[in-house]
């Protein structure tokens, strides 16, 4: 009798330890997603703040330059002029809009993933 309240109270424990063991995971798992989620709100904030300073100086310098181009040059000359300023608009349109897509290419939730993933194989290799 003593040996088998011993074995019982060992199934017990593991069963006790088992279970401390993946609540705790869990718990790890959700405070990683937490913190990621976090960081996400940030990076989803730089790009709409990125988007719009994109936007922004994208209206007010082809306004503001065209209005001088207009207005400080002479008639022959007009042409030549709105055709740097044309230069000059793609080449910061090129620039903002490689900015932004650097910065859309960043993947939600990559340590969580990875993490999830490590979870995966090492259940598969108790089997």
């Amino acid at each position: 009798m003593i040996a088998r309240q011993e074995n019982e109270a060992s199934l017990g424990t593991l069963l006790g330890g088992i279970s401390r063991t993946g609540i705790g995971c869990l718990q790890n798992r959700g405070e990683l997603l937490a913190l990621e989620w976090q960081e996400e709100k940030a990076h989803l904030l730089e790009l709409l703040i990125w988007t719009v300073a994109m936007l922004f100086t994208a209206v007010m310098t082809a306004l503001l330059l065209t209005a001088t181009i207009v207005y400080l040059f002479p008639p022959a000359w007009r042409v030549y002029a709105l055709a740097g300023f044309t230069l000059l608009y793609l080449i910061g349109g090129i620039v903002t809009f490689s900015s932004l897509k650097k910065r859309l290419m960043h993947q939600p939730f990559e340590e969580s993933l990875n993490q999830v993933r490590k979870d995966a194989l090492w259940l598969q290799s108790l089997k």
